[in-house]
């Protein structure tokens, strides 16, 4: 039975200057516990893209429709080098900004709030450093705080971007368990241009560099890959713990 979509893409197409294209024509559905990863080189589109789904973006042509979802319903963690990690704010008080838009003192108890954002802190392990700056915490902490702010509305569908750039591969490790429980209950969407990030959980992949390929996980992806990073590229074979690399001309 073919799963539900939550949100599709329809013959989108941008540009910032409406003369050079940064997306051409894509066509995407993102499913019902999907867990979807959308991977391809640096400029590709990929954060443009994911820009659009979630409504930051408006294309100049093509259509992102939401099916029985949101906006209110998206989850975001952002990229890290797009994220000042010089704010004032301590880990507790950042996750509690994730209710903005949400919470309203007329119809919610502070109490209900301050719940709200223990039961995030308790989720990912953050109660030593929950009166932390900001500043003063690591990347996988701040991996995790990201996550914590994003889960904190309960969303039906998590985007990341880039969500492996800066944490070490014990942090990794943690997202990689983290996303396999949470999608259970809800739908992933994945931005990467390592693809080492592709692990035995992903169930759907697109390659994106102004056009797109899609593929579900089972599938030969490496032509794809090729095209879409310019050159023959490394595969990481999971299960059996081998490399495929193809010669490069």
């Amino acid at each position: 039975m073919q799963p539900l979509s939550l949100i599709s893409v329809e013959n989108l197409n941008f540009s910032f200057d409406r003369k050079h294209a940064i997306l051409l024509d894509i066509n995407l559905h993102v499913y019902e516990n999907d867990y979807l990863v959308i991977m391809g080189p640096n400029g590709g589109g990929k954060t443009t893209l994911l820009k659009c789904m979630l409504g930051l973006l408006k294309p100049d042509s093509g259509k992102v429709r939401y099916h029985g979802v949101k906006t209110g319903d998206l989850g975001y963690v952002p990229q890290f080098t797009t994220f000042d990690r010089q704010m004032p704010l301590r880990v507790y008080d950042f996750i509690e900004s994730g209710l903005i838009g949400r919470y309203r003192p007329l119809m919610n108890r502070v109490c209900d709030k301050e719940h709200l954002v223990d039961q995030q802190i308790a989720r990912f392990h953050l109660e030593p450093i929950a009166y932390s700056v900001i500043s003063e915490i690591s990347g996988g902490q701040l991996q995790r705080a990201l996550l914590a702010r994003a889960l904190i509305q309960d969303p039906k569908i998590l985007f990341l971007d880039e969500p492996t750039t800066f944490i070490d591969s014990e942090s990794r490790g943690n997202l990689s368990s983290i996303l396999f429980e949470l999608n259970k209950k809800i739908a992933i969407v994945m931005i990467t241009h390592d693809t080492s990030s592709i692990d035995d959980h992903v169930k759907n992949i697109a390659c994106v560099n102004r056009n797109l390929y899609y593929h579900c996980r089972d599938e030969y992806i490496a032509e794809s890959l090729e095209k879409v990073y310019g050159c023959p590229i490394e595969l990481i074979a999971h299960g059996l713990p081998h490399r495929v690399l193809k010669e490069h001309k």
